[in-house]
């Protein structure tokens, strides 16, 4: 086995030593500052709030009301490529998922996504669909009922 020489094994912790230091200074330079919480609390309420809307509009809209299902369609297809843009993949399928199962002529969309998103964010999507076709069936048929006894 081989000795570390004293020196080495100074010259280590006196490395270390002013790398803790350096942390510990800079940390609590960042905690006295009066601004840093303020900072803080705003970024998390900026966070739960885009988390909250994008809760909302994610609703299935009610697809008689052609005017609601384009705003909904136009939605979901800006928050997703936003989503995907900041690089949160999931979420970005999500939204355009919503909004191909909700879109008038979703081969030409697809076909428009597929030249547009990345192979395997692409493949993500198809892999997703099917899940949203179901949740959108399992939401018809409450709207339908609905429909049926608007009108009896």
């Amino acid at each position: 086995m081989t000795m570390i020489s004293k020196t080495a094994m100074g010259i280590a912790v006196g490395i270390a030593g002013i790398f803790v230091g350096y942390c510990y200074y800079f940390d609590q330079k960042r905690r006295s500052d009066p601004d840093f919480k303020k900072k803080l609390r705003e970024r998390r309420k900026a966070k739960k709030q885009s988390q909250r809307e994008s809760q909302e509009y994610s609703r299935i809209p009610y697809l008689k009301d052609q005017e609601d299902v384009q705003r909904f369609f136009i939605h979901e297809v800006q928050l997703g490529e936003e989503k995907l843009t900041y690089g949160d993949v999931d979420g970005g399928i999500v939204h355009l998922a919503n909004a191909v199962s909700v879109c008038g002529q979703p081969t030409q969309l697809l076909q428009v996504l597929q030249k547009t998103l990345p192979p395997q964010v692409f493949s993500l999507l198809l892999q997703r669909l099917p899940a949203v076709g179901q949740a959108l069936s399992q939401k018809l048929v409450p709207q339908s009922a609905m429909a049926e006894e608007d009108v009896e």
